[in-house]
């Protein structure tokens, strides 16, 4: 105890040391001019830049999607006038976008028009990406007061109100879950493939995935493994969405569709892997341990859980969590980023009796946790 004590304040004493040295303005002037230091001083101007002006990049990025430019110039080539005609913008406007876009490389010039850069590529490669942009203007209009959203604790706003189970009571009709499933629907695959790639599914028998809404991920199972038996739990509404995709993909013989409230009504059993794929953040701690411990009681011995959401504190990936999730399941009204620590530590008091880490290929949308019933 005393050397952890020691050790702190000389943390301390270290950060106030270096945050003085920062903050002066004498050591910035030098740092910028020496040489040994200036590749660093340009970096750290750069990150706080990025800082300063993200939320004008973010809506550069939002503008692209909502006017269709990126599909537009993945058909070929364009020059200013022909993308201000098909985008129903005035010439001066396509070419303030044309350029802002340029910055972020989602366009990049060629010749005397415009092509798809690599950023824009990358992002039309992931159409569930797209989809969450084109829904972002919601949680803009949550975070044009963040003081505010802080101080109320969360909710309340345009985002909570698109995902209605957050905060709303009762199952939800039709109408109410049709956007929030057809998003999820959308983004799903990229986690499906890493989750797919990283668990050997084909050792279980018989799959239950729990808030799987309209059964994206079920369905990607299904492809990689043959012959596993699907089961999927969601709120009634939803399970009639995903129904009609289950018929359409030709997979209602070999799958299971219950609808109800995972927090109250019984979860089926008989399943030897249930997974949560981007579901346990969406809850605050109360919500997730009984879930788990609802998971935890209808698996057979022996049986798993499979985990699949970002994280908080990834690697190399910290602000998604804290930062992006942080902000984003504050708006929503229900949940929080968790490090994988922090839900090792909910599964042990849910009951399960060891739990680890799956690698996952981009752990920042996706890391993957194992725990045994």
């Amino acid at each position: 105890m005393i050397l952890a004590v020691h050790t702190d304040d000389i943390k301390r004493r270290w950060i106030g040391w270096r945050n003085r040295l920062l903050a002066s303005p004498r050591f910035q002037r030098f740092a910028a001019r020496f040489p040994l230091t200036r590749p660093i001083a340009h970096r750290r101007a750069r990150t706080l830049f990025d800082l300063v002006a993200g939320f004008t990049y973010s809506q550069i990025l939002a503008a692209c999607i909502e006017t269709g430019l990126l599909d537009l110039l993945a058909q070929g080539p364009r020059d200013a006038g022909a993308v201000a005609e098909r985008l129903d913008l005035p010439l001066a406007g396509a070419e303030r976008l044309l350029r802002g876009a340029a910055a972020l490389r989602l366009v990049e010039p060629l010749g005397t028009g415009w092509v798809l850069g690599s950023n824009g590529a990358a992002l039309l490669g992931n159409r569930g990406i797209g989809e969450m942009i084109a829904h972002h203007h919601l949680l803009y209009a949550d975070l044009a007061d963040p003081v505010a959203l802080l101080r109320r604790g969360g909710g309340g706003g345009a985002l909570s109100a698109h995902w209605r189970y957050a905060e709303a009571a009762g199952q939800g009709s039709a109408a109410d879950v049709a956007s929030y499933s057809a998003l999820m629907a959308a983004s799903q695959p990229l986690i499906a493939a890493q989750a797919i790639d990283a668990y050997p599914f084909a050792r279980h028998r018989r799959v239950l995935d729990v808030g799987g809404g309209e059964g994206a991920f079920l369905r990607a199972v299904a492809a990689r493994v043959p012959d596993v038996a699907l089961g999927l739990f969601d709120l009634p509404a939803v399970v009639a969405r995903a129904r009609a995709r289950f018929e359409e993909a030709g997979l209602s013989a070999r799958t299971t569709l219950v609808g109800g409230d995972f927090l109250s009504d019984p979860l089926p059993e008989g399943y030897d892997l249930v997974t949560l794929i981007r579901v346990l953040h969406d809850h605050d701690d109360a919500s997730a341990i009984l879930l788990l411990q609802r998971i935890h009681g209808a698996l057979a011995a022996g049986g798993r859980l499979l985990i699949v959401e970002p994280m908080a504190e990834t690697p190399g990936s910290e602000p998604a969590g804290d930062g992006y999730f942080g902000l984003y399941l504050l708006a929503m009204g229900s949940g929080r980023p968790r490090s994988a620590a922090v839900i090792r530590q909910m599964l042990d008091t849910a009951g399960f009796r060891r739990s680890r880490i799956v690698r996952t290929a981009m752990p920042l949308t996706a890391r993957a946790i194992v725990a045994d019933r």
